[in-house]
């Protein structure tokens, strides 16, 4: 899993990884090494992974983990806002350790999925009559289509 500038940065890890024990703390679960270790291999990528890709970044440290305790650990993770799911279309649920506002985009070919931040996508509004007949919990703004690099070949 390759690193992204700024999110793999020791200091930045620390504090990161010091956040998410609060999360786990507030939230009254266990700060266990198999929890820190899924959590840390979701920090250090920009790849959004799938459990499958964590369960094998993890293995290599706890060769006894099954992907069952990664997929669960994961759907934790979201649940105390620790991370979020990637909407997708059909394909394996992705995952994105960056709580930082952003978007995403993911291309249709090679399936990568690429951060970008468009400001005025922050602060997005819910239709009114939308905002009437639900309560509105997230919004997320995703584009598909085909990136830079499947383009070019």
């Amino acid at each position: 899993m390759s690193k992204i500038k700024g999110r793999g940065d020791g200091y930045h890890l620390q504090q990161k990884l010091q956040a998410f024990e609060v999360k786990c703390r507030q939230a009254g679960l266990k700060i266990t090494p198999q929890r820190m270790a899924v959590y840390k291999a979701l920090l250090e990528t920009d790849e959004h992974p799938s459990s499958e890709m964590v369960f094998q970044k993890v293995r290599q440290i706890f060769p006894n983990i099954s992907l069952d305790t990664v997929n669960r650990t994961l759907l934790t993770l979201t649940e105390i806002g620790a991370a979020f799911s990637v909407e997708g279309s059909g394909d394996a649920k992705r995952f994105d350790g960056n709580l930082e506002a952003h978007q995403h985009f993911k291309c249709i070919k090679c399936k990568r999925i690429i951060d970008f931040h468009y400001k005025p996508f922050d602060n997005i509004s819910s239709p009114k009559t939308l905002n009437r007949k639900f309560k509105v919990l997230k919004k997320t703004v995703y584009f598909e289509g085909i990136c830079d690099l499947c383009a070019k070949r």
